[in-house]
């Protein structure tokens, strides 16, 4: 495997440690995960359906548990935080859903300033008496986004890609210290995918943190990403630059070679 990255090291913002999970026991999808992010812009994460992708990124953010190992976000571990100490952790880490995960009833700035729930009292938040300030930032979000006329439209009138952005704006509304995108732009059209991978871009790059974002496109994995890594059949078979995945790596990556082009 070609690494980039060495021994943990005190700037090294997520670690993950001997990664397993299995959800039936005796059956690994993931055996034995040791990655270190330091970088910011988009770490793209390939590798077939099934392979364990997914389920690294629902780790975590700790959607689901991990068997074994360690998840250490700015040296906290993650894998073992309970109650508060996870709900502050999580607030570091934002989420892009594959199937957008909006609250369609809301409207679209509403659904953006959702970001802000893991900050507030159980009381505010039930009342959702968000902050001027945070009110604010939505604003200046759904305009980086495009979709600043759409504020008091309901998230189910919108069109799947603006359901992405709105997606992603709501993500960053939490101030995350890493971002999370598990498949953006599957069901998306090739257009509206790369404007997709640019916002994550942009973000990325703005507030100086990684994107790690599980995509099958590997040609924009590939124009996109400072990094891929990957994955097959649950363990890590690549990691490094994005000009050096072979088509050996692609092979090893996902089987076979009829599908290269």
């Amino acid at each position: 495997m070609q690494t980039t990255t060495g021994s943990t090291e005190a700037h090294t913002l997520l670690s993950i440690q001997g990664l397993q999970k299995e959800y039936v026991a005796g059956n690994a999808i993931l055996k034995g995960i040791d990655i270190d992010i330091k970088e910011q812009g988009i770490i793209a994460i390939i590798g077939p359906s099934g392979t364990g992708k997914s389920t690294l990124l629902r780790c975590i953010n700790r959607l689901i548990d991990p068997t074994k190992g360690q998840i250490l976000l700015e040296q906290e571990d993650l894998s073992q935080a309970r109650g508060k100490q996870l709900r502050m952790l999580r607030r570091k880490i934002g989420m892009v859903f594959q199937e957008y995960n909006l609250v369609e009833r809301l409207t679209v700035i509403e659904n953006v300033l959702t970001g802000r729930l893991g900050y507030m009292s159980a009381w505010n938040a039930w009342r959702r008496n968000f902050s001027q300030e945070d009110i604010n930032t939505a604003f200046e979000l759904l305009e980086a986004v495009g979709l600043a006329e759409h504020a008091k439209k309901r998230a189910d009138s919108l069109s799947g890609g603006q359901r992405q952005r709105v997606g992603i704006a709501r993500a960053v509304m939490q101030n995350p210290r890493v971002l999370l995108a598990d498949e953006p732009t599957s069901s998306l059209d090739p257009k509206t995918a790369v404007e997709i991978m640019e916002l994550l871009e942009r973000f990325a790059l703005e507030k100086n943190m990684p994107a790690l974002v599980n995509i099958h496109d590997v040609n924009l994995a590939r124009r996109y990403a400072k990094r891929m890594i990957g994955m097959s059949n649950g363990v890590v078979v690549y990691d490094g630059p994005p000009e050096g995945i072979t088509d050996d790596h692609l092979k090893q990556i996902y089987g076979g070679e009829s599908w290269l082009v």
